[in-house]
């Protein structure tokens, strides 16, 4: 093994140990920081310096997208005038390794003035700012991942963990869903797949490529041909499913001999194919395209009448993929 894959590898395991360790000593303390926070009518103001700060920065960001209002205050900017941020509403979470951080300490007379609940992240439960947290969660590692014991690796990888895990239990104890979760996500093709349905995107209409059973295949064609969706739904009088013939469906048509001049539609369409409701959202017609390997799919109503068609091409232009 190259000396670079072994750094690698041995990295990757002391972090993966440092989580393990983490997850063992979790207890109450934990349960009881995430109940300060559900119980505050205000935000979460999370802080913390270097490296620190850049991981509270990252868990206040997934804390505020899944539910929990939280936001990110630079400590030092804190002690010239940010903490007119903090309401006496909030609830604070400090990040410190060592727990002696002097722009934290600095302003931690000023939340107990305010008896604003602190939570600490801390390497070490016995420093300043692990003695005056209302709530300790224990950040401390046997071993950083630097060979030299000294760069924040394991120690961040860990607080960062723990930023989920907290984020995790509090949207399930909100009962956040994945329509609360698109709503704070609406650009980008995260945002379509949790937003756009299916009605938004089938074509509806004249666009949909229906023919009758007693059609000539012919007519299949030429529909198929017309609406550019490579299938077509074949209907009863009333408009309801009967089946679909794709693209697949004519060359099994050809293989088996069948006439697609003479022949009916019915001869060689597949009876009962996957259908959708056009409230669904359109993540899960695409899940279902990919499930089933087809390329299109029929919307229908509760009585069974083709109302829409899409295909793979729809997603595609909506950003959907």
């Amino acid at each position: 093994m190259s000396p670079i894959l072994e750094n690698g590898r041995r990295t990757l395991d002391i972090e993966a140990e440092a989580i393990r360790h983490a997850e063992q000593r979790l207890d109450s303390a934990f349960e009881q920081a995430v109940a300060l926070i559900l119980a505050a009518q205000g935000r979460l103001v999370v802080t913390g310096m270097g490296k620190s700060g850049l991981i509270g920065r990252k868990i206040a960001s997934t804390l505020a997208s899944t539910g929990t209002p939280s936001f990110f205050m630079h400590p030092a900017e804190g002690s010239h005038g940010d903490l007119g941020m903090i309401t006496a509403q909030d609830v604070v979470l400090a990040i410190s390794s060592s727990g002696e951080t002097d722009e934290l300490v600095a302003i931690l007379p000023l939340l107990q003035r305010l008896g604003i609940p602190l939570i600490a992240m801390v390497g070490r439960p016995d420093s300043t700012l692990g003695r005056r947290a209302d709530r300790v969660l224990d950040i401390s590692v046997a071993v950083e991942a630097c060979p030299m014991n000294l760069a924040p690796t394991a120690s961040t990888t860990v607080t960062l963990a723990l930023g989920d895990a907290m984020a995790v239990a509090l949207l399930e104890e909100r009962g956040f869903t994945s329509e609360d979760f698109a709503r704070f996500h609406p650009g980008g093709a995260l945002g379509k797949q949790l937003l756009l349905r299916i009605d938004d995107l089938m074509h509806t209409g004249e666009g949909i490529p229906a023919v009758y059973r007693q059609a000539p295949m012919r007519d299949a064609l030429l529909e198929m041909t017309a609406k550019r969706l490579g299938m077509t739904a074949v209907v009863d009088e009333d408009g309801r499913l009967e089946g679909i013939i794709t693209d697949g469906d004519l060359r099994r048509a050809l293989d088996h001999g069948i006439d697609l001049q003479q022949e009916p539609a019915g001869q060689a369409m597949t009876p009962n194919p996957l259908t959708i409701n056009g409230e669904d959202l359109a993540a899960r017609g695409l899940q279902l395209m990919e499930e089933k390997a087809i390329n299109g799919l029929l919307v229908v109503d509760a009585d069974r009448r083709v109302i829409g068609a899409l295909n793979m091409h729809d997603f595609l232009r909506a950003g959907v993929l």
